[in-house]
């Protein structure tokens, strides 16, 4: 857009045409007023004329001695320059033909004054004096012609010059102020964030045209930014209300995790937590195949998401939801699930560090039977065995009570060598099936018999005092296979049922316990039982149809339970 009449160009002509206007109307009446500077002048010398017509008159009826003088004096004042300056075309013609008249008239007084004609000068001098009154008439209307004149030229001036002015005002405050008071309300309708201000003039030809035009523009544009950044703000808003959300469960999830000893109620807390402050109709964490968490109720017509739970590149369980399409973010529930994998990272690890405790625990207290019961025993052993000697063959009632209390004492040596056995137990592993292959591989090296393996007891259901019962009991059990019987294959199976009970089988095909019974001076079988009884469970011997031995135990153990060895 091009500016056609510029502001500043149009004020400039107008303040010109004002200024022309009053130098004008200024010098007009200036010229005037110069132009009348001898007319007082003018009309004193023309009445001067009167007087000196009639001292003329009395020279010539007496002393005629001054006549030519004040002949002199009248021609000298008839052609003065005030009066001379009257002969100017400018001056109107009603003075120039009476000072014409006075001037012709004044040749023949002149001449018959000079020739002393007392009666025509008399009779001719009123004639004479009303011309010259008559002048002077003409004089003073012609003084008050150019006052008028004056007045007239400044009368006209000022109303040119207010009109000039009006206009001048009323153009500008149609093309300036009026333009300028709406710029000023889009602007502040603009500030109140309001683009819906009534539309500006963009035809003025001046620079308001070209600022209300661009002003236009440059709002629609600001329009189009403000709508934008309003999206993108409440974009953000939605940003941060999602990482709030995000933030919320996570800490929620934290405190949950952030416990003394992490077992399974930790993790159904973070679950319940995540189901309640995200839109998740069904949560479910998975490890390994034997054990899974949920919450929720599971829906027919959601799709399926999942994560793997994973940690340090190792994958340790699956996270499965059902919730409406684009909820909760995943990134809130890839956080969760690195949090789940943290989880069952140091629960694993808390429950190796409880192992840890424990068999330090029973090491001590193997070292300690060592050192005092063993070496009792030993020395008994060995002053019986000088008793024996002492006491002469004769005797066979002594020598048959010496070989009751030998075996009684070596029966007593040979369980305590177990029971040292049993408390030197190590494991290297928190998950209980490592845990059972590590403590069982030693036993594969005292029997020809092959044992087998299937644990699908969660590691996450038991803690570190459950896990050494079970390790004992299965130990046992498969060592009492081995010594006593005979048999070529021993299975070892754990499983976990969907209502929570945990059932081991331990089952060989060889000659069949003799007994169901503890026989004297062994405490095996009631050493399972009472570990069986700590894990809240119920352990049971038969001999199957088809031969052999099969130990039972059932039992459910709460995730929160602590036992004691």
């Amino acid at each position: 857009m091009i500016v056609k009449r510029s502001v500043s160009t149009s004020l400039a002509r107008a303040f010109f045409y004002i200024v022309l206007l009053s130098l004008l109307s200024t010098g007009i009446a200036m010229l005037t007023l110069a132009s009348s500077l001898r007319d007082a002048e003018a009309v004193n010398v023309a009445g001067s004329l009167r007087m000196q017509s009639y001292r003329l008159g009395y020279d010539l009826q007496g002393d005629r001695a001054q006549l030519d003088n004040h002949l002199a004096q009248y021609s000298q004042s008839l052609r003065s320059p005030a009066l001379i300056k009257l002969e100017k075309l400018w001056v109107p013609a009603e003075v120039r033909s009476r000072f014409d008249s006075i001037n012709h008239a004044w040749i023949a007084m002149e001449n018959h004054l000079r020739r002393g004609d007392l009666q025509w000068y008399q009779d001719n001098i009123t004639s004479y004096v009303e011309q010259i009154d008559l002048f002077v008439l003409a004089l003073q209307h012609y003084a008050e012609r150019k006052m008028m004149q004056v007045v007239m030229a400044s009368v006209v001036g000022f109303i040119a010059i207010f009109t000039l002015v009006f206009f001048t005002l009323r153009r500008f405050r149609h093309q300036v102020v009026a333009p300028l008071n709406k710029l000023m309300e889009a602007s502040a309708s603009i500030e109140r964030g309001e683009f819906n201000y009534p539309p500006l003039n963009t035809q003025l030809p001046n620079e308001l045209g070209l600022l209300a035009h661009t002003f236009t523009r440059m709002s629609g544009e600001l329009q189009k930014l403000y709508r934008s950044l309003e999206e993108s703000v409440q974009e953000k808003t939605l940003d941060l209300q999602e990482a709030n959300q995000t933030l919320e469960v996570l800490y929620a999830c934290s405190q949950a995790l952030t416990v003394s000893t992490i077992d399974q109620h930790c993790f159904e807390r973070v679950l319940q937590q995540v189901r309640q402050k995200t839109p998740v109709s069904y949560l479910e964490m998975k490890t390994g195949e034997n054990w899974k968490i949920h919450d929720g109720v599971q829906q027919k017509n959601e799709e399926w998401q999942t994560l793997p739970i994973v940690l340090e590149d190792e994958e340790l369980g699956l996270l499965r939801w059902q919730a409406p399409a684009g909820s909760p973010p995943l990134v809130l529930m890839q956080s969760l699930a690195n949090m789940l994998g943290r989880g069952l990272y140091f629960n694993q690890a808390q429950k190796h560090y409880q192992q840890l405790l424990l068999m330090e625990e029973r090491a001590t207290i193997a070292r300690e039977l060592h050192d005092s019961l063993a070496q009792v025993l030993s020395y008994l052993r060995i002053q019986l065995a000088l008793l024996k000697r002492a006491v002469p063959a004769e005797n066979p009632s002594a020598q048959h009570i010496i070989d009751d209390f030998s075996q009684a004492l070596n029966d007593a040596y040979r369980q305590l060598r177990e029971l040292l056995t049993t408390f030197r137990l190590t494991l290297q592993q928190a998950d209980l099936t490592a845990a059972l292959q590590e403590m069982i591989a030693p036993l594969r090296n005292q029997t020809a018999a092959t044992i087998t393996l299937d644990c699908h007891i969660p590691t996450q259901a038991l803690d570190a005092p459950q896990q050494v019962h079970l390790l004992q009991i299965i130990r046992e059990g498969v060592l009492n296979a081995i010594k006593h019987a005979r048999a070529r294959n021993i299975s070892v199976s754990c499983s976990t049922s969907l209502s929570g009970i945990h059932t081991v089988n331990i089952v060989d095909d060889g000659n069949g316990i003799a007994s169901l019974t503890e026989p004297e001076g062994h405490y095996g079988l009631n050493i399972m039982h009472e570990r069986a009884a700590r894990l809240g469970g119920e352990l049971t011997i038969s001999r199957p149809v088809l031969g052999g031995t099969l130990i039972t135990m059932n039992f459910r153990s709460p995730p929160s339970e602590q036992t004691t060895l």
